[in-house]
């Protein structure tokens, strides 16, 4: 009797031992297979909030002033930019910056800050703030008679609201090219073309969360028509590429030297 009980308690032992594991082996798979479902339909989720097929448009305005008989001056820049023409604000930026440029140098280098408010696709009236303070490199340069070239360069600290503090480089390839005369003068209508690429400096951003190293580029091509010396306006098409999803823009500026 002692023996078949034994056996009993050992078949019972090794019945429930091996049901134990086939459950917490199945409810473990489950788990993953939830888990995976979950990512998968948030990535879905993200990827629908923007419309890349709904075109923007950028509102701005750039100037910058130079203090009489002096190396010092201003900078900045406000802008407006919304996920379609008009209604569905996506940010508000406002930036300016102390200018100083060495002697004879030509190179104008920016001390500045910024205040960005973004606002989110669709019908949602939620925003975020970011603060911003950048350091950068205005470096000009003429290639033949009509391609004006400009290097800027970068350097950004950011502020975002609920995220970690990190920083960003940032460099622009602006060229104009004059079509009726050889210089950016009065009444000259110019062809403009700018590529900038986003890279981030780090990449944890809180919670858990992270960004790529890459952050975004951005392509422009446009027509400008210069006013007077003092002012020019320009229009054209951007098109903006992130790791998520990538969008073109209209944009609409006018640059105004005081």
């Amino acid at each position: 009797m002692i023996s078949v009980k034994k056996k009993l308690i050992n078949s019972f032992t090794y019945f429930f031992n091996s049901n134990t594991f086939i459950f917490v082996k199945y409810t473990f798979t489950m788990k993953k297979l939830i888990f995976i479902f979950l990512m998968f339909f948030a990535s879905i989720q993200i990827h629908a909030q923007i419309d890349e097929n709904q075109t923007g448009a950028w509102y701005m305005y750039f100037y910058n002033h130079q203090f009489k008989d002096s190396q010092w001056g201003i900078q900045g820049d406000f802008q407006y930019r919304d996920w379609q023409i008009l209604g569905d604000t996506e940010q508000l930026l406002l930036r300016s910056g102390v200018t100083y440029t060495p002697k004879d140098s030509g190179v104008i280098f920016t001390l500045g800050g910024a205040n960005i408010t973004t606002g989110v696709f669709g019908d949602s009236e939620d925003t975020s703030n970011e603060n911003r303070i950048y350091q950068e490199a205005l470096i000009p340069q003429k290639l033949g008679n009509r391609f004006l070239i400009t290097h800027r360069f970068r350097y950004e600290q950011r502020f975002v609201e609920n995220q970690h503090f990190r920083t960003r480089y940032r460099y622009n390839l602006f060229i104009n090219v004059p079509f009726n005369s050889k210089s950016l003068s009065a009444k000259t209508i110019y062809g403009a073309f700018y590529n900038e690429l986003f890279i981030n400096g780090e990449r944890n951003i809180g919670d858990n969360n992270t960004v790529e190293f890459f952050d975004r580029n951005r392509t422009y091509v446009g027509l400008g028509y210069v006013l007077n010396p003092k002012i020019r306006f320009q229009m054209g098409w951007m098109k903006q590429t992130t790791n998520n999803w990538s969008k073109g823009q209209l944009q609409f500026s006018m640059h105004h030297n005081f």
